[in-house]
């Protein structure tokens, strides 16, 4: 094997473990920020390790999904180039990273609260099964991608061991929805490009613009609740988180404008990371909230 043949199997590997997909798992930092023990080495340790596992964890369910979908990958006119279906990664390869990355996943969950561990590996369940035959279920397949979403900020919770408040977990229920069918959205309009996911065809675009519209204001609702609740004003002594509802509904009616305007065919992932207002919306939401949380100001 020359050097260029083992950059190039190194650089299939990386693209085999989705590391651009590793955003998702921010989430995991949301008890962190709003109990306010961002600051104390111990919680941000935890929170860290937590975090790391689920970059682990999640990279293995992608590579699990893509051993389970090599045959089908390999006549798709897009997905033939990932690393299984294209060869640049053997299949005994794969399943070798697989247990290295579950490996990994083990070690960090030693340092972990029980829960935690329960928790990621509830994760590594549904995903699995989502991966042999789930996704291909209407609404089934979105509310498990949700739950994957609910799942991190839980696992947050527990790595610090703090109470995460019920208008939080809705308002993340919520969003997650609205995540999970923007990637039905995305995917339905990748249909003229060779997407051949079965479960596409009992999502129909009424259905799919309802759901999201439905989960969009679900989302900006519970959030303004959460502000608003006498537990968070008691915890954070100021009522002034309610200033940064303004900012979520901005961010998620751009996405919306994105989603509508310019018919996207892109990740959700890949739209906010590559739209510069949604990233600004994201930063100024969180100074904001952080400086509230933080300092009252």
């Amino acid at each position: 094997m020359t050097s260029t043949d083992a950059r190039n199997n190194r650089l299939a590997r990386v693209q085999l473990m989705r590391p651009s997909h590793w955003l998702k798992n921010v989430f995991v930092f949301a008890p962190l920020v709003y109990s306010r023990t961002l600051l104390k080495a111990d919680h941000l340790l935890h929170a860290l390790e937590a975090f790391a596992a689920f970059c682990l964890v999640s990279s293995a369910v992608y590579i699990f999904n893509d051993i389970a979908d090599r045959k089908a990958d390999a006549e798709h006119p897009r997905k033939r180039y990932r690393p299984i279906p294209s060869g640049a990664v053997s299949l005994s390869s794969a399943w070798f990273q697989l247990a290295l990355v579950v490996i990994g996943v083990a070690l960090l969950l030693l340092d972990l609260p029980w829960r935690a561990g329960l928790l990621i590996g509830i994760y590594l369940l549904i995903n699995a099964a989502y991966s042999l035959g789930l996704k291909h279920v209407v609404l089934v397949d979105i509310f498990i991608i949700a739950a994957g979403f609910m799942l991190r900020v839980l696992t947050g919770g527990y790595a610090i061991d703090v109470p995460i408040s019920s208008w939080l977990v809705i308002c993340t229920l919520f969003l997650s929805l609205f995540l999970a069918v923007a990637k039905r959205r995305s995917e339905i309009n990748n249909l003229d490009r060779g997407e051949s996911r079965k479960v596409l065809d009992d999502y129909t675009p009424e259905l799919v613009r309802t759901i999201m519209i439905v989960s969009v204001a679900g989302s900006i609702m519970s959030y303004t609740l959460y502000t608003l609740s006498d537990r968070v004003i008691e915890m954070f002594g100021t009522d002034k988180l309610i200033y940064t509802v303004p900012i979520v509904m901005f961010g998620m009616f751009r996405y919306l404008y994105l989603d509508e305007k310019k018919q996207t065919a892109e990740n959700p992932v890949v739209v906010v990371a590559r739209d510069p207002s949604l990233i600004l919306t994201a930063i100024a939401w969180g100074l904001v909230s952080v400086a509230i949380i933080y300092w009252g100001i």
